[in-house]
């Protein structure tokens, strides 16, 4: 990727990827935005971002954090779902159905846009921006 303090828009972020990341990443850009047009694409962190929401931690730390964010790492794609429900993460609570990934509390990594089943990530993202708006952001 080139230095990312030129990039400053979604396409600029995408653009400077190499194949076959680039192509990749703007299918799932591409499938984030057809499910979640609500949420306002942005980069920041070195990384896509979808929509945003406040947080504060019991020890006052706080700040600002996106709800859907999707980046290029070395060695994998992460896709990050910021939202979780009552009984859990739905990344944590989805993860069989997912593909072949590894996933954490929020996110999801894998080599190949292969390896996802797009069509569950897809119904994820639509089921955090429908959280978020609930809640104003991160719900747990």
């Amino acid at each position: 990727m080139k230095a990312a303090a030129k990039i400053q828009t979604p396409a600029q972020y995408l653009a400077s990827l190499p194949e076959p990341r680039r192509s990749a990443l703007q299918a799932i850009h591409d499938a984030i935005r057809a499910a979640a047009p609500e949420l306002k694409p942005q980069v920041a962190h070195g990384m896509l971002g979808y929509g945003s929401f406040h947080y504060k931690y019991a020890s006052g730390r706080e700040g600002d954090w996106f709800v859907v964010g999707l980046a290029s790492q070395k060695n994998y794609i992460s896709l990050y779902l910021c939202a979780a429900e009552p009984d859990g993460y739905l990344v944590e609570k989805n993860k069989g159905r997912l593909g072949m990934v590894s996933v954490g509390r929020s996110c999801i990594r894998f080599k190949k846009l292969e390896d996802l089943n797009l069509k569950v990530a897809v119904q994820l993202v639509k089921q955090a921006a429908k959280l978020a708006k609930k809640s104003g952001g991160f719900c747990m």
